[in-house]
């Protein structure tokens, strides 16, 4: 499974959350020096607690699933 599958599982599990506020995740990119770019949509783009859902609900969701990754930037 490559490093990108492995991503998108990790978010497949937090995306119900997301989408409860009207929200969702996207995967944009993820790099070989594990960098993951991920861009907040819907409801969560424009929400004053996104910087809070991107560190402590995606971010910890990556890192936990796929240790490999390093960072999770929002773009």
């Amino acid at each position: 499974m490559s490093l990108k599958e492995k991503v998108e599982q990790a978010l497949d599990k937090i995306r119900p959350n997301l989408m409860a506020d009207g929200g969702n995740v996207e995967l944009v990119d993820v790099t070989d020096d594990g960098v993951v770019s991920v861009k907040l949509t819907g409801a969560c783009g424009g929400c004053p607690m996104a910087a809070m859902t991107l560190q402590y609900g995606v971010t910890t969701a990556i890192k936990e699933s796929v240790p490999e990754i390093k960072e999770v930037k929002s773009v």
